[in-house]
């Protein structure tokens, strides 16, 4: 949120317009967790992870080659979609993996990963973008 007004400024949009970025990429997660659920839910779970992941790869550098501001709420929409989805697979493999007791411990740990880059992505994330600009913070994720 951080980066909203140079993202704004760039693409000639408002910082109240560019806010809707944020907006669509939690419509995306919203959207697309059960719709992801649905329709993968006997898909081998590593090669699930590995194509959301990819997936989430491909929309965020997608974002960072947007020319203007329609592409880019696109984009970000796009991005949120398997971030849900994601999130509950990595917890279901997580408590898979462990014995019964150990699961709850598991399933924390896997959702650190989201808190961590919470707490140091986004902040990382502003630095990168003020030094380098906004798109290369989309690049790079």
């Amino acid at each position: 949120m951080g980066l909203l007004p140079d993202v704004a400024s760039d693409l000639g949009a408002s910082v109240p317009a560019a806010g809707h970025l944020i907006s669509a990429y939690a419509l995306g997660v919203v959207l697309g967790s059960p719709l992801i659920a649905m329709l993968a839910a006997r898909a081998p779970r590593r090669a699930l992870l590995i194509a959301l992941a990819a997936c989430f790869a491909v929309c965020n550098f997608a974002s960072a080659l947007s020319p203007d501001y329609g592409t880019l709420v696109a984009w970000r929409f796009l991005s949120g979609v398997p971030h849900g989805a994601y999130l509950g697979v990595a917890a279901l493999t997580a408590a898979s993996l462990v014995p019964a007791a150990e699961r709850t411990r598991a399933i924390g740990r896997t959702m650190l990963g989201l808190t961590g880059a919470t707490l140091l992505g986004v902040p990382l994330a502003t630095w990168v973008g003020q030094a380098s600009g906004w798109r290369a913070c989309f690049a790079l994720v």
